[in-house]
């Protein structure tokens, strides 16, 4: 079985992968700028927010590096203080 498992593995790993998600009608440009756009938009919220002093600006940007996250990215080397 061992001998098979190989000459299985050599065989495929020279073989094209194609990959299809039959159910989703979008292409991965659209999905991009659909998650992006909603980022966005959580964004340009977030700093609308008047409601917040000066000093809570900070917080403000605490949230955007939190959207930037929920997308899978992240604040960077600097982002350790959540």
């Amino acid at each position: 079985m061992e001998l098979y498992t190989e000459i299985l593995k050599q065989i495929l790993s020279n073989t094209e992968i194609q990959v299809t998600f039959p159910n989703l009608h979008l292409d991965a440009k659209e999905i991009v700028d659909s998650v992006s756009y909603q980022a966005l938009v959580k964004i340009k919220h977030i700093l609308e927010d008047d409601t917040l002093q000066d000093q809570e600006c900070f917080q403000k940007i605490e949230e955007i590096v939190c959207v930037f996250e929920e997308l899978g990215s992240d604040g960077g080397n600097r982002h350790d203080f959540a």
